[in-house]
């Protein structure tokens, strides 16, 4: 498939900003595999408090960043078209890099399994040739969005 810029991302998952944390899918293989990316601008909300005059993305926002990569690559295969990601586990996760504003995410969201309503994928995330998060997220396929 090719690439899907942020207008085709929010056609998939419901993120919206100032909470979506991909600004273009590179590769996609619904089902399998999908490589992410996200430019950090240095105008993003959260590295205003983290941390004042040595802005550092937060592991969590790039562990979410990671999710929603997974949940685009889940939601396009046809068999979970139209349903809604949720976390049931993070499993495994080590932090190798210290991110900050004008580095460039790169997302590689490897597929373990996805039947039924679980999914589990391996995340990969550089800067460059850096690792700079790697981790095991498992997740929920719901048919609704969460009441």
């Amino acid at each position: 498939m090719t690439a899907l810029d942020r207008d085709a991302i929010q056609a998939i998952i419901p993120h919206r900003d100032p909470f979506l944390f991909v600004d273009e899918i590179v590769e996609l293989e619904p089902g399998v595999r999908a490589h992410g990316r996200w430019i950090i601008t240095g105008d993003e909300w959260f590295l205003q408090g983290h941390f004042p005059g040595n802005p550092i993305v937060p592991g969590v926002v790039m562990v979410e960043a990671s999710a929603q990569v997974a949940a685009i690559c889940a939601l396009t295969h046809p068999d979970h078209q139209g349903k809604f990601g949720v976390f049931a586990g993070i499993d495994d996760v080590r932090f190798r890099r210290i991110v900050r504003p004008g580095d460039v995410l790169d997302m590689v969201i490897d597929v373990d399994r996805l039947r039924g309503r679980i999914g589990r994928v391996r995340a990969t995330v550089t800067v460059g040739d850096e690792p700079a998060v790697e981790g095991v997220l498992t997740f929920g396929l719901l048919s609704e969005p969460p009441a």
